[in-house]
């Protein structure tokens, strides 16, 4: 029977949500982050009547309160975290200039996209470091990266979102920093890229269904090979941060 533990920030619904359910298709016990409550449970039942394994766990990740609880909570329970995902994440205002975007909208998104997965993974840490070759997935986007972004041939290139873009060149540079302080502990951090997928996030209007995003993140997730860590990944390609 399979033991090893995952939490997925954000997995009420979309993304999130699709990636419980695959993980917990191959065995995994799911923790189900949902910053709401109600809804995080009614995802939850909907999952078990599935047959996976998975509880609800209350967690916003923009509250220190909120994270310390949930962290209480998985110790008590597991005693240990095998797999972190960091899914959780906000577009702010979109379209919009970048010298028109107003700061206080580019601090909220980062407060969940940059500020919430660093807080999320120091206060799991302990449970991590319980466990044995645990993981920390962060949820990046491929407009995260600053090679595509640069390079005019790429189609990412046209998306020019201050705000948004900036968060996830930043989130790629907080793997980078966890990877290398986690390696000597037998923990690989790494960033996976969902693609432009049909969500509530983008009004559905990508191209890619949560089924395809969520198969490259548990494609990462049960990698195990401890000097494949500090890696940015679309599906199975390797990104340029």
């Amino acid at each position: 029977m399979n033991d090893r533990t995952v939490l997925i920030t954000g997995a009420n619904k979309s993304i999130g949500y699709e990636t419980a359910r695959q993980l917990g298709r191959q065995g995994f016990r799911i923790w189900l982050g949902s910053r709401d409550a109600d809804r995080g449970r009614a995802a939850a039942e909907t999952l078990v009547a599935e047959g996976i394994n998975v509880r609800a766990l209350t967690l916003d990740v923009t509250s220190d309160d909120s994270v310390r609880s949930a962290v209480a909570r998985v110790e008590g329970d597991d005693g240990k975290l095998d797999i972190l995902i960091n899914n959780a994440g906000i577009s702010g205002l979109q379209p919009i200039l970048p010298s028109e975007q107003p700061l206080d909208d580019i601090k909220t998104i980062y407060e969940t996209n940059v500020f919430a997965p660093i807080r999320v993974t120091q206060a799991f840490l302990p449970l991590l470091k319980a466990a044995t070759s645990a993981s920390v997935i962060m949820v990046s986007s491929g407009l995260g990266s600053l090679g595509w972004l640069s390079d005019p041939s790429n189609p990412h290139y046209g998306v020019n979102i201050l705000g948004y873009n900036s968060s996830k060149t930043a989130l790629n540079a907080v793997t980078v920093a966890f990877a290398k302080e986690l390696a000597a502990c037998g923990i690989t951090v790494n960033t996976a890229d969902p693609g432009y997928t049909a969500t509530d996030f983008n009004g559905h209007t990508g191209y890619r269904t949560v089924e395809q995003a969520a198969a490259g993140i548990l494609w990462l997730a049960t990698r195990t090979a401890q000097d494949m860590t500090g890696r940015f990944y679309f599906e199975q390609n390797e990104v340029p941060w």
